[in-house]
């Protein structure tokens, strides 16, 4: 049998019809085996030509849309998806199957299991070239901090994805031993000229205007999204990061 990363079990077949309900699985999906991509959320942006049928959002999505694909598979993640979602689609007899990546080891882990056992897929080559250029770790950096939201202030904390990345990137978390995973803070505390303040444009979109102008000591930098909380591909990309 094969078995996604919370345990559940599906029987093993190749997979011809997949719907991703991840940006970034549908990024690897569509780099791999682009035709065999039927569905994918709005959110979906990458590859930027992607043709394919819309199910609405990672949140809500449109149950009866992704059935009515008739997919032999749909790939979900457990923070970005609803349980209740996975649990429904399996209810009408849709096979789910339920990444859980908290690091970059376990991101490439995850999806090697993903293409072997759930979709019977030969490796891709851009997964061993990821492997590959994350294993030399980076020299220390200096102190960083990553806004995900404003309006509460959210930051990312302790046992994320984009908190290893950045880690694995030579950089130290100032809220690395936070007791949530994204809590809320207030700007001031580190708004400090040892600090980079790194503001993605996603999930928050920060903007010139909209983010920098809040710190009068920290240094910031607008950075890609994709390439701090995408797990695929784009980890080539993200190796390169520095600031």
């Amino acid at each position: 049998m094969a078995v996604d990363d919370l345990g559940f079990e599906l029987s093993p077949r190749e997979r011809r019809r997949v719907v991703s309900l991840v940006p970034s699985l549908t990024e690897a999906i569509a780099s791999t085996n682009r035709e065999a991509l039927v569905g994918a959320t709005d959110w979906c942006t990458h590859p930027a030509d992607l043709d394919v049928t819309r199910v609405r959002g990672t949140k809500n999505p449109d149950l009866a849309a992704i059935a009515a694909l008739e997919p032999d598979l749909v790939i979900v993640n457990q923070e970005e998806n609803r349980e209740l979602d996975v649990r429904r689609l399996r209810e009408r007899g849709v096979d789910v199957w339920v990444t859980r990546i908290e690091t970059v080891p376990e991101a490439i882990t995850s999806m090697r299991r993903l293409f072997a056992e759930a979709l019977q897929w030969p490796e891709p080559s851009w997964l061993a070239e990821a492997e590959s250029v994350w294993a030399t770790p980076a020299e220390p950096r200096g102190k960083v901090v990553v806004p995900i939201w404003r309006d509460p202030w959210m930051v990312v904390g302790r046992d994320t994805f984009i908190g290893d990345l950045v880690r694995r990137l030579g950089y130290e978390n100032v809220y690395a031993g936070a007791g949530e995973r994204y809590p809320k803070v207030d700007p001031t505390e580190f708004d400090r000229d040892d600090v980079l303040v790194l503001l993605p444009d996603e999930p928050y979109v920060f903007t010139t205007d909209d983010g920098p102008e809040v710190f009068a000591h920290a240094r910031t930098e607008l950075v890609s999204g994709r390439l701090l909380t995408w797990y695929g591909p784009s980890l080539l990309e993200a190796r390169a990061l520095s600031w």
